[in-house]
């Protein structure tokens, strides 16, 4: 693929995540985002917790490598790396929209082991963080979407390119819209009156 469609891809799923969330969820009441379907499964604040965890991570660590990089000559095309790839393939969405593999979500970054991860707006500020993805996006164009590398949320010593990690970031974030889609259809979630 080349840089300019890695990066027209992770923006549409952006601007569907911030679809995704005006539409179908930033009305719902707070019981209705603290509604779980099962006590193994999230609830919406939850998710958002969850996903606001790794916003605060990744967004300043691609801000800073994008800002502070020497390699400003985008490359055409771009090409992932073996491990790269291989995480954010894991993280991707299957072909009708499932989630093909289910990880366990380390305990710093789960806010069913960590409720004071849960702050009250969560799903509002996640929109918020939509919308500075855009931004930090759209800088990533004028970087070389191979050579800038990042480190990973899990561990410092590995580090992705930066195309790898922003692809990642964004199925990581598209799995977890499709998590919330699924407990907001679920038969049983609260209807309000």
């Amino acid at each position: 693929m080349t840089s300019a469609q890695l990066l027209e891809e992770i923006k549409a799923i952006t601007t569907t995540n911030i679809g995704v969330i005006r539409k179908r969820v930033i009305f719902l009441s707070d019981e209705q985002k603290s509604w779980k379907p099962n006590k193994n499964s999230w609830s919406i604040n939850e998710i958002f917790a969850h996903l606001n965890e790794y916003v605060k991570f990744y967004h300043p660590t691609f801000q800073n490598a994008i800002s502070t990089t020497k390699f400003t000559d985008p490359v055409e095309i771009y090409t992932p790396s073996p491990l790269g790839r291989s995480a954010w393939k894991s993280m991707k969405l299957g072909n009708l929209k499932n989630i093909k593999r289910k990880f366990k979500s380390a305990r710093s970054y789960n806010p069913a082991i960590d409720k004071t991860l849960i702050k009250g707006e969560d799903v509002a500020n996640f929109e918020i963080a939509q919308k500075e993805l855009l931004e930090i996006i759209d800088s990533a164009s004028a970087v070389n979407l191979r050579k800038v590398k990042v480190p990973l949320s899990i561990s410092k010593i590995i580090r992705f390119r930066l195309g790898d990690a922003l692809l990642f970031v964004n199925y990581h974030n598209e799995r977890h819209m499709q998590q919330a889609l699924n407990v907001v259809n679920h038969p049983l979630f609260p209807r309000k009156i």
